[in-house]
């Protein structure tokens, strides 16, 4: 049976100097853990988290992924390059990039294909929106994402997958 993942999305805060204190207070008051536990910074901070929370029970990833392996794409990070930096677990199809860049389904399904293809867990996000909600469609509105958004991904990936329920 998998262990219990618990793991922070810090989102656009902290800076990288704040972060690495941060990672370091973490380490110094970290009891044993039961279960797993991540922090996902901004990528700013994944230097310090490889360099800090090495060793410690602490993994930690990337808050999202680039669809392309590599090449001509300003501001993407790429898989390969949060492998390089040891990340663990990267979210993709998290609600805000979906509502604010236009995120797919088919874009998120590709974005798990290349973190799966290095190695890396995605923490694959879905959940409905509020009027979707209110009508009583939750269930089916997040499934159809939740198949559409593992759309060519390798059938036993489901095990080297994490859903996160928005």
């Amino acid at each position: 049976m998998r262990r219990v993942l618990v793991a922070g999305n810090w989102k656009m805060h902290k800076t990288p100097s704040e972060a690495r204190v941060w990672f370091a207070e973490l380490k110094r008051l970290l009891p044993p853990l039961e279960s797993e536990a991540a922090v996902l910074p901004a990528y700013p901070m994944l230097p310090a988290a490889k360099e800090v929370l090495s060793g410690t029970q602490v993994a930690y990833g990337a808050q999202d992924v680039s669809p392309h392996r590599e090449g001509a794409y300003t501001g993407e990070v790429s898989a390969r390059m949060l492998s390089d930096l040891g990340c663990r677990y990267a979210i993709v199809g998290h609600s805000e990039r979906r509502r604010y860049h236009g995120e797919t389904d088919a874009l998120v399904a590709e974005k798990a294909k290349r973190l799966l293809e290095e190695g890396i867990t995605p923490i694959l996000c879905v959940g409905e929106p509020l009027e979707v909600r209110e009508r009583g469609e939750a269930l089916p509105y997040t499934l159809d994402q939740l198949l559409a958004s593992l759309n060519g991904v390798e059938p036993n990936a489901p095990e080297r997958l994490v859903i996160a329920y928005e």
